[in-house]
């Protein structure tokens, strides 16, 4: 009998990790997939030998008292790492899966699961997106199966354990080799690792507990939403094999571009036309709102008087509180922008064109010569004006 320490190169006092360090160390080194020639197989069955008694503290402390645990004296069924047929069959799997951590045995799968969630884009007006709605939309997902209600199995049948496995899910192979027995456990092929089979699966889902369908939903938009924000609505997803909970749904907006107003924030920007008159002598005039394109607004919603003051030059802005967005995140509103473009007028008759020169001269402006403000700054006009101009 070989001395186990000596085997392992470790004192007869060395702890179970610097034999577990010593052991793994030559296991490398002698390991059949490394070392092929008879010597190495030899060498890696005395430190597995080894390592099976010394990592077993029972059998260590048998060995320390003159036994050996391997060739008897160990008790009935102790032999060969515990497994009949004595030291010459010891589990080199087993070994490996002690040494490193691995399991044996996964266990059955469940064939219940939740299902993926979905995603579906939605169209919406500028008016739809600013005061919230509530719009229908097709879902293409996968819904409980109303022939099994998820149960996989035709006419009320439920799963049966399966006479592979019986129910573990995992099947173990044992391949000979002149080491002993190498095990290796995989996945049941008669169950794909269920544990259960169902022996008539339902005829409408293929045992799958789910089918493919179409359905609507109507999603509530909350107020103030733009392009890019998702609306999650909780367990509308698909639903899971075997009837799994469902998962969840998002739906993501898209806002389109609207005629008349454009959107910076939550302010609403605007371009109202003004004869020059107007503007010269000031006014007051009504503009139509975001409001009038929403059915059951009130007539003092739809449209909003603004004032116009005496002299106001084309691109000035005039602001109206309260009458932009709704704010997504918070109370209140933004801004309405109104962005006056002065028209010059056309097509004058003679007596028009009379009083207009009679104005000009009255002014000094006869012939009048065009100034450059230094400092100014179009750069904001012209953006807010692009739109209006390409009319």
């Amino acid at each position: 009998m070989s001395d186990y320490y000596e085997t392992l190169g470790v004192p007869r006092d060395a702890t179970s990790d610097q034999i577990k360090k010593a052991y793994r160390k030559l296991a490398m080194k002698y390991h059949p997939d490394v070392a092929d020639d008879a010597a190495s197989a030899e060498k890696f069955k005395e430190i597995g030998e080894a390592y099976a008694v010394l990592s077993d503290d029972k059998k260590r402390q048998m060995y320390d008292l003159g036994g050996d645990p391997l060739r008897g004296g160990g008790g009935p069924g102790m032999g060969g790492f515990g497994f009949p047929g004595g030291a010459q069959g010891f589990d080199v799997g087993g070994l490996f899966d002690a040494m490193f951590g691995a399991q044996n045995s996964r266990g059955p799968r469940s064939r219940v699961r939740k299902g993926q969630d979905a995603l579906v884009r939605l169209n919406l007006t500028l008016a739809e997106a600013a005061f919230g709605t509530t719009k229908p939309i097709r879902v293409d997902t996968a819904v409980l199966c109303p022939s099994c209600s998820g149960r996989g199995a035709a006419d009320g049948g439920e799963p049966v354990t399966c006479t592979t496995c019986h129910g573990a899910g995992d099947v173990q192979t044992v391949q000979r080799s002149f080491l002993g027995d190498i095990r290796t456990v995989q996945p049941c092929p008669s169950c794909r690792g269920y544990g259960t089979v169902i022996p008539h699966p339902c005829g409408e889902c293929s045992g799958e507990g789910r089918v493919r369908s179409h359905r609507t939903i109507n999603v509530k938009i909350p107020a103030g939403v733009s392009t890019g924000n998702r609306v999650h609505l909780d367990s509308q997803g698909e639903v899971g094999p075997g009837g799994g909970p469902a998962g969840d749904l998002y739906v993501e907006l898209s806002v389109s571009p609207h005629p008349v107003f454009k959107r910076e924030g939550d302010n609403l920007e605007m371009v109202a036309r003004l004869p020059m008159t107007a503007a010269a002598l000031g006014t007051e005039v009504w503009v139509d709102t975001l409001e009038a394109e929403v059915d059951g607004t009130l007539p003092e919603d739809a449209r909003v008087q603004l004032v116009v003051p005496a002299g106001t030059q084309s691109g000035a802005r005039l602001v109206i509180a309260g009458r932009g967005v709704p704010r997504l995140r918070g109370a209140g509103r933004g801004e309405l922008g109104v962005t006056l473009l002065v028209q010059t007028p056309e097509g004058l008759d003679e007596r028009q064109r009379e009083l207009l020169r009679q104005l000009a001269e009255a002014r000094g402006e006869s012939r009048p010569e065009a100034t450059v403000s230094r400092g100014a700054n179009p750069k904001g006009f012209f953006s807010r004006l692009k739109d209006a101009f390409a009319d």
